[in-house]
């Protein structure tokens, strides 16, 4: 993991509960505390926010959060001059918030994303799913997520100084 350490932004990909988040915290918490957390999720129902307070009681201690579920650039902008490391987890549940947000357009917010994290000063650990290696989905929204996802995910990873994918807790070093 020493690798981790010195080459950031580090992109970690895998599926769903493959372990990615996990192992992304003990990648951020190999840097000196304090940690920051950028949440995107949004608890807007029972079984989301039940989620989000299990990742909140896994991180107690050292670990801020900041919950920036649609102005992720700006959020990360901000935190230049900081000096402390950054979860940022995660890409795909902020694209589905601009799916379902009528004023977003995803492909300019992504730019946006592309050129903050290409100008952050801080070491930073991005989670993103991979989600194309299923089925291909049955209505138009759900291809244009799995679409906008695979995209941005390899966008990321050109610009990502390390890359990992995480499948059953274990990484695989991809870049």
């Amino acid at each position: 993991m020493e690798e981790c350490k010195t080459a950031t932004p580090l992109l970690v990909l895998g599926g769903a509960k493959s372990g990615k988040s996990t192992w992304a915290e003990s990648v951020v918490s190999s840097f000196a505390p304090p940690y920051l957390y950028v949440a995107t999720a949004q608890g807007l129902d029972d079984e989301m926010k039940l989620r989000i307070e299990r990742h909140r009681e896994r991180r107690k201690g050292m670990w801020q959060t900041i919950e920036s579920p649609d102005g992720l650039p700006d959020t990360l902008k901000s935190l230049n001059g900081r000096n402390g490391a950054v979860l940022l987890d995660c890409i795909t549940l902020w694209l589905s918030n601009l799916l379902c947000s009528e004023s977003a357009e995803p492909e300019a917010a992504v730019d946006g994303l592309c050129k903050a994290i290409e100008t952050v000063d801080y070491p930073l650990v991005i989670v993103s799913n991979e989600v194309g290696a299923g089925i291909v989905p049955d209505n138009p929204l759900a291809r244009k997520f799995r679409d906008l996802s695979g995209s941005t995910n390899q966008r990321l990873a050109r610009i990502c100084a390390s890359v990992y994918l995480v499948t059953a807790g274990l990484p695989l070093r991809l870049k």
